[in-house]
């Protein structure tokens, strides 16, 4: 019989924890694969006491003998991609064994990174808090079918079609009053940053190029097991997020299918992860959001600070209306709570279980989170006082931690199966 892909993804704003969870199922899998998404992610991994980051890479890279694929619905910035890839080789990772590239994935140019600048730079107080990693314009020119993707590189025309796009990228610039001399990539001049680039496709070159949807699905034909790594977080799916202020790829289980080239009856478990709390980096809508002691004490205590940006996050309680909306829309199997640990010394915890909006009690996720006319409406819980990092077990964690955790089961209809108590793979709690 053929097996299916199990998915884990983020059920609010991103930050949720992946990058440690992925690394913590990665032995139960065969193969790692990242479906969407670019180096705008950031997966942060605890191993051995060692803190690493992965943008591109996927986070089973760390254990032998288990592949991993950078999917077609992936964005690719080679210079990122080598750098990254250095930084493990440093560490003693194999990676040119372990790890398999798309074909049809595609590339991210200089001149993409240039533009999201000078878009970005255009909307002033109207910023949506890009990365400029250049994401965005990358998927609209692979939706305006002008994209070029790693297939191309090896093909003898490569640098005139690079040179194409490259030029009409440019005519944009100048369209908006800017030029190449007004910006810096990584902080290096774009002609300094472009021949690095081109280094770094040759450096991509010497990986495993494949044609993505064969090997997925003929791994599956032979009983291999596969987990899908989502990046970002479904509520910056660019379809079923706050938009505008979302990424430019579909975030959710279904991107699944269109970023490896799987069948929907391909999909099997869901594995959507929540922190105990709510982020969100960069501008956009979030109800839950605070200004006070609390919200500080969440971002001092959970080091909420973007691990590809480094820019603070907003920290806010746990907004139940909206992960009922993203265990929804993703089909979530199983429930993974991250950085409880982090509300371990608060006496009362809030919970958002609806929303007044023009005084009128909201329990479902409108199309949009207006902060002006709405707010959130809280249901209160007794804190539980205690370090929970010295649990065992489902069973040594205290009375009133767990009446939280059949709070959360009740109002989101799911069934909590993992609960990260701190950043090491040590640190969790199966259920």
């Amino acid at each position: 019989m053929k097996n299916k892909v199990d998915v884990l993804l983020g059920l609010q704003w991103g930050d949720e924890g992946k990058g440690k969870i992925v690394d913590y199922l990665s032995p139960n899998y065969d193969m790692i694969a990242r479906y969407q998404g670019g180096a705008n992610a950031g997966h942060t991994l605890k191993i051995d006491g060692k803190t690493h980051v992965l943008h591109i890479i996927p986070s089973g890279i760390f254990h032998k003998n288990k592949l991993n694929l950078i999917g077609n619905g992936v964005v690719v910035d080679p210079v990122i991609f080598k750098e990254e890839c250095e930084q493990l080789v440093k560490l003693g990772v194999d990676v040119h064994s372990r790890l398999l590239i798309a074909k049809k994935a595609h590339l991210i140019l200089p001149s993409h990174r240039l533009l999201d600048a000078v878009y970005e730079k255009s909307k002033g107080n109207l910023k949506i808090g890009s990365t400029l990693k250049g994401i965005g314009p990358t998927y609209t020119d692979k939706t305006a079918r002008l994209g070029l993707r790693i297939g191309n590189s090896l093909a003898a025309d490569f640098v005139e079609k690079y040179n194409i796009l490259k030029n009409s990228h440019l005519k944009i610039v100048a369209m908006y009053g800017d030029s190449i001399a007004d910006f810096k990539i990584d902080n290096k001049p774009f002609d300094v940053y472009e021949k690095e680039w081109f280094a770094a496709i040759e450096y991509l070159k010497s990986f495993q190029l494949v044609e993505c949807e064969n090997v997925v699905n003929n791994m599956l034909k032979n009983g291999k097991t596969i987990l899908a790594e989502g990046a970002q977080g479904t509520m910056l799916d660019v379809d079923y997020g706050t938009y505008p202020f979302v990424t430019s790829s579909n975030t959710v289980s279904a991107g699944v299918c269109t970023g490896l080239g799987i069948s929907p009856h391909d999909v099997g478990k869901v594995f959507g992860i929540t922190k105990a709390y709510c982020t969100r980096v960069g501008a956009g809508p979030f109800p839950t959001e605070l200004f006070d002691k609390v919200g500080e004490l969440l971002r001092e205590k959970g080091r909420e600070f973007g691990a590809t940006t480094g820019r603070p996050r907003r920290c806010g309680w746990i907004d139940l209306v909206q992960l009922k909306y993203s265990v929804m829309i993703n089909g979530v199997t199983d429930l993974i709570i991250t950085k409880p640990d982090v509300l371990n010394n608060l006496d009362v915890i809030k919970l958002c279980t609806a929303y007044n909006i023009d005084g009128k009690h909201v329990d479902e996720f409108p199309f949009c989170v207006d902060e002006g006319s709405m707010s959130p409406v809280y249901t209160e819980l007794p804190g539980w006082c205690s370090d929970l990092s010295y649990a065992a077990g489902i069973a040594g964690l205290p009375p009133k931690f767990v009446s939280y955790l059949d709070f959360l089961n009740q109002q989101l209809d799911t069934k909590i199966t993992v609960i990260s108590t701190g950043p090491g793979r040590e640190e969790t709690i199966k259920c």
